[in-house]
């Protein structure tokens, strides 16, 4: 298994050091959105610096889309996206839970841009609550 992350990263133009590649696996274990604080929690023999710096590299070669929910928390999910644009699919925040979900079968709705602005990255938060909280 590590040999194919070892492949993932390299791929993506990033070096396959231990601990990219520790934070590379928990992150892949994720079935939800996680922040920083969530991974230094479930890797307490790691610095929280060098977390952070593996999940930023992660982040600025797409292997990682970063979401602002509105909480001012930055959360982290692996991208699944078809393309690098992370133009595809919205997140939910439930506002009772705190989680927020990746929604990858709903497309985020195309936005017609002025002429003159191009488009390079979206976020679309829907806000409300989540089937568990409405139990």
């Amino acid at each position: 298994m590590t040999d194919d992350i070892e492949k993932h990263l390299e791929a993506h133009g990033i070096k396959p050091t231990a601990v990219r590649i520790l934070v590379w696996e928990e992150a892949m274990a994720q079935s939800e959105t996680f922040s920083l604080n969530d991974m230094e929690q479930r890797m307490p023999h790691m610095e929280r610096s060098s977390i952070f710096r593996a999940l930023k590299l992660f982040s600025e070669h797409h292997l990682l889309h970063t979401i602002d929910d509105g909480t001012g928390v930055q959360k982290y999910c692996v991208c699944r996206c078809e393309d690098n644009h992370h133009i595809n699919h919205i997140h939910f925040n439930c506002r009772v839970c705190g989680k927020t979900y990746c929604l990858e079968d709903y497309a985020i709705p195309v936005v017609a841009m002025p002429e003159g602005f191009k488009m390079e990255e979206a976020e679309y938060v829907v806000k409300g609550v989540c089937p568990s909280c409405m139990q």
